[in-house]
């Protein structure tokens, strides 16, 4: 189908959806993923061109630009990756069809996204972001003997800190019978 046609398509669908609510939505068969396609920009905009444009309706944690392997030059589109699935039902239903330097974008959902297979060019750095995307993670409790030393020796000082204020209070009170 033409590019064209399937944004007017989409566009069509949310209209639809806005007009008659009914509870489910198009973009239900796409929950398990948090990814969309975006196609049509200029050629000349970069990464952080597009994450500025996408990043008001949710954190961005990854991006594809899909570049020429021998000139390196963009081909128009990119698979960009949010950090909460309801970003993309934003993007796709706000962002397809607009206009950025008189090229229309087409947006649309990804159902499942593989990361590109030429990955034996890649430095070791760029091959962990493309597995792991660089979104914040979850921080967790560490388990080692360290941290438990270190919680000991906080116990141990709050201690110490009981004990020198019952000490000073003593003193106050001895002080203040003394001078009776």
């Amino acid at each position: 189908m033409n590019p064209l046609t399937n944004m007017r398509n989409v566009l069509k669908l949310s209209e639809h959806e806005l007009q008659n609510p009914n509870g489910k939505s198009w973009h239900d068969m796409y929950r398990g993923s948090a990814w969309i396609f975006v196609a049509g920009f200029p050629y000349t905009l970069t990464e952080g061109d597009i994450i500025c444009v996408f990043s008001q309706y949710g954190e961005i944690v990854n991006i594809n630009l899909v570049r020429d392997s021998k000139t390196g030059k963009s081909k128009g589109f990119c698979f960009l990756c949010y950090e909460d699935q309801r970003s993309t039902v934003l993007a796709v239903d706000n962002l397809n069809g607009i206009k950025i330097l008189d090229r229309s974008l087409r947006v649309d959902h990804v159902a499942d996204y593989k990361p590109p297979k030429d990955n034996e060019k890649l430095d070791e750095e760029t091959l962990r972001l493309y597995m792991e995307g660089c979104a914040p993670k979850a921080i967790t409790k560490p388990n080692t003997e360290e941290s438990r030393h270190r919680s000991k020796s906080v116990d141990i000082k709050k201690e110490k800190t009981k004990q020198s204020k019952s000490s000073k209070e003593k003193k106050s009170k001895n002080r203040r019978n003394s001078s009776d």
